[in-house]
C-alpha cells in the first residue's frame, strides 16, 4: 500500500493545506497560552536540544539565555541519550525560544536547533517534597555538615534514620530528590568544598549537574561505590574544578584495560585532578614542555635542512638504542607529560604470517577496524607514563638502522615533524627472530630551554617483505684502525665527541669505529650497538683516554 503524501491529499482534499496551517497555529505557545487559559493544556513547555549531548550544559545555557529576548528560570536540565532537554513554566518565554531555532552557533559555525513543545509538569516539580519534608531534609543535612572542614557528608542518604522516622525516602537517582538536596544545599551551605555520595546507588549523574552552579567550590567529591557504568556520565559534572575524585566500586572502572588508560580519560573531564582514588596522581602540565634529557640541541639547529637532519638521527639513534635495551623505562624523558601514543596494525586476514604480530595486535587501533568510539579512546595511550608502560610490555627488538628511511615532512624553530620507516626483529618470546617492517611518525616540540621531546607518536607495524628480511642486519665486522684527531675535519671531529659520549667508549675508539663505516653515523651505530649486545667490544675500548 502506498502512503498518501501531501501533494497527493491535497488534490483530493483542497482544505487539508488550511487544516494544517490552522492545526499548526494553534500550536505556538501564544495559542497554548490561550488554550491554557481555558484548561486545555498544562502550563510546562518542554525545550529540547537535539544532539545537545556534545554540549557543555553552562556553555549551552549561556548561549541560550543570552540570545532569547524574555529572561527564562531553566527546570529539570538533563541529558537523554543525545538530547538536551530543560522545562520553562512561561509562555512567552517558550515563544522566544522558539524564535531563535537554528540562530546560536556552535564553535564548528553549525546552527543549533532548538525545539519548543507542550509538556506535563516536570517529574521534579510534581513530585516536590512537601513543605515539612523539606524542613527535616535540612535539618538531617545541616548534621551532616562539617562546618570546620566545609564537608557534607551525604554516605548512604537513603537510610538515614532521621529521614525514615519521618516517612522521607530520598533517592538519589530520581532528580526531584536530587533536586531537594540541591536545594538545601544552595540556602544553607554558603561555601561547599568536599561532597560524599558514597552508597546512593547512583546510576545516572543527570539530576547532579546542577551542583556547578549551585557549589562551584567544590575540589572533592566522593562517588565510589555506586552503579556508574560509562564515564561519560561525568560530562555531566566536568565544569567542577575537582582536585580529588572518588570511583573505586562503580563499574566504569572495569571499563578501562588498566591504570594509565583509566586516570588518563578521568583526567579529561577534570584536568586539575590531583587524586584518583586516594592515589596521588603527577601534577597536571600547565605551561610549558617537560625538560627532556635524550635530545638537546642547541639554538643553531633549525638553520638548516642538513643540521635539522643530524638533529634527527641523534634523536632516533639515542631512542632506539634505549629501545632496544632492557630498559625502556628510561624512554619517559623522551616524552612530554601529556604525550599521546597509538599503534596501527595493517590487517590482511588472508596474510598467513598474521601470527607473528599477535603481540601487538591486542593494543591495534586501526580504525577501519575497531569501530567502538570508547575502544578507540581507550586504545590511545596519554601521558608519558603510560605510553611508556606500554612500549616496555611490546616484546624485545633490534632495530636495523640501516634500514632507516626518514622523511622530515614539516618543522618550525619549536617543533619538527618527521616519520622512519624500517625493519626489526624480535629477540625473545613466540615470534623471536621474526622480522617486522615498521613506520613511526614522531612530533617533537621544544620548550623555553631549547630542549625538546615527543607529544605525539604513532607506529605502524606489519611483517617485512622478503627483499627487506634478506637485506636486514646485514653490518661488516669492523676492524681496528687508528688515526690522528687533528687530521679530521671540524665536523668529524664533532661527530666522533658526540660518538664517544652517546655511546660511552674513548674518543679513539669512536673515531675507528665511524671511519670503518664511512662516516655513517647511523651505520656506525648500528654496528656498535649489534656488536655490544654480543660482547665483541673489547674492554679497552671504554677507557677514557686523555
Amino acid at each position: 500500500m502506498v502512503p498518501y503524501s501531501y501533494s497527493l491529499l491535497q488534490d483530493f482534499f483542497p482544505d487539508y493545506a488550511i487544516f494544517r496551517i490552522k492545526a499548526y497555529q494553534n500550536r505556538t505557545p501564544e495559542r497554548q497560552m490561550e488554550n491554557r487559559q481555558d484548561g486545555n493544556l498544562g502550563d510546562w513547555f518542554k525545550i529540547t536540544v537535539p544532539y545537545g549531548i556534545k554540549y557543555d550544559k553552562t556553555w549551552l545555557m549561556n548561549s541560550i539565555q543570552s540570545r532569547c529576548s524574555v529572561p527564562f528560570t531553566p527546570v529539570d536540565f538533563h541529558y537523554v541519550k543525545h538530547l538536551a532537554q530543560f522545562f520553562v513554566q512561561d509562555a512567552s518565554a517558550a515563544s522566544a525560544l522558539k524564535d531563535i531555532n537554528y540562530k546560536i552557533f556552535d564553535e564548528d559555525n553549525q546552527k543549533i536547533p532548538i525545539f519548543v513543545n507542550t509538556s506535563a509538569v516536570p517529574y521534579s516539580m510534581s513530585n516536590k517534597l512537601e513543605p515539612e519534608k523539606m524542613e527535616q531534609l535540612k535539618l538531617t543535612i545541616s548534621k551532616r555538615y562539617d562546618v570546620s572542614q566545609k564537608a557534607l557528608d551525604l554516605y548512604k542518604l537513603r537510610f538515614d534514620p532521621d529521614l525514615l522516622g519521618h516517612d522521607i525516602i530520598i533517592i538519589l537517582n530520581r532528580r526531584n530528590c536530587m533536586t531537594a538536596i540541591l536545594q538545601t544545599i544552595k540556602k544553607n551551605i554558603p561555601e561547599l568544598l568536599s561532597l560524599n555520595l558514597c552508597k546512593n546507588k547512583l546510576c545516572q549523574l543527570d539530576g547532579l549537574s546542577d551542583i556547578i552552579q549551585i557549589a562551584p567550590t567544590i575540589k572533592t567529591l566522593n562517588l565510589s561505590k555506586n552503579e556508574l557504568k560509562s564515564a561519560k556520565e561525568l560530562d555531566k559534572i566536568k565544569g567542577l574544578k575537582l582536585e580529588e575524585l572518588w570511583l573505586q566500586g562503580n563499574p566504569l572502572c572495569n571499563t578501562f584495560p588498566n591504570q594509565p588508560t583509566y586516570i588518563s580519560a578521568i583526567r579529561k573531564y577534570f584536568p586539575n585532578l590531583l587524586r584518583l582514588d586516594g592515589q596521588d596522581l603527577p601534577p597536571p602540565t600547565v605551561t610549558g614542555i617537560v625538560n627532556m634529557d635524550i635530545i638537546k640541541p642547541c639554538k643553531e639547529s633549525f638553520k638548516g635542512p642538513e643540521t635539522l637532519k643530524n638533529v634527527v638521527f641523534q634523536f632516533l639513534l639515542h631512542y632506539y638504542l634505549i629501545y632496544d635495551s632492557e630498559d625502556r623505562e628510561s624512554l619517559l624523558s623522551a616524552y612530554h607529560e601529556e604525550a599521546c601514543f597509538s599503534l596501527t596494525v595493517p590487517f590482511n586476514s588472508e596474510d598467513p604470517a598474521l601470527s607473528n604480530l599477535c603481540e601487538y595486535l591486542k593494543d591495534n587501533r586501526n580504525m577501519k577496524n575497531v569501530k567502538d568510539s570508547d575502544l578507540r579512546f581507550q586504545l590511545l595511550k596519554h601521558t608519558k607514563c603510560e605510553i611508556v608502560n606500554s612500549l616496555c610490555v611490546f616484546p624485545k627488538t633490534q632495530h636495523d638502522l640501516n634500514s632507516y628511511v626518514v622523511d622530515l615532512w614539516a618543522h618550525t624553530e619549536i617543533m619538527l615533524c618527521f616519520s622512519v620507516s624500517g625493519v626489526f626483529k624480535e629477540v625473545e618470546g613466540k615470534s623471536q627472530g621474526s622480522v617486522h617492517a615498521f613506520t613511526r611518525t614522531f612530533i617533537l616540540s621544544s620548550g623555553s630551554n631549547s630542549s625538546m621531546c615527543i607529544v605525539n607518536d604513532i607506529l605502524t607495524v606489519g611483517n617485512a617483505r622478503t627483499e627487506e628480511t634478506q637485506s636486514a642486519f646485514s653490518i661488516p665486522v669492523p676492524t681496528p684502525t687508528f688515526s690522528s684527531l687533528s687530521t679530521l675535519s671540524q665536523e668529524q671531529q664533532e661527530m666522533v665527541q658526540i660518538f664517544s659520549i652517546q655511546s660511552g667508549i674513548s674518543l679513539q675508539w669512536s673515531q675507528k669505529c665511524l671511519e670503518d663505516n664511512e662516516w655513517n653515523y647511523i651505520k656506525a651505530a648500528q654496528v656498535f650497538a649489534t656488536f655490544k649486545a654480543q660482547g665483541k667490544i673489547p674492554e679497552e675500548a671504554f677507557k677514557q683516554t686523555s
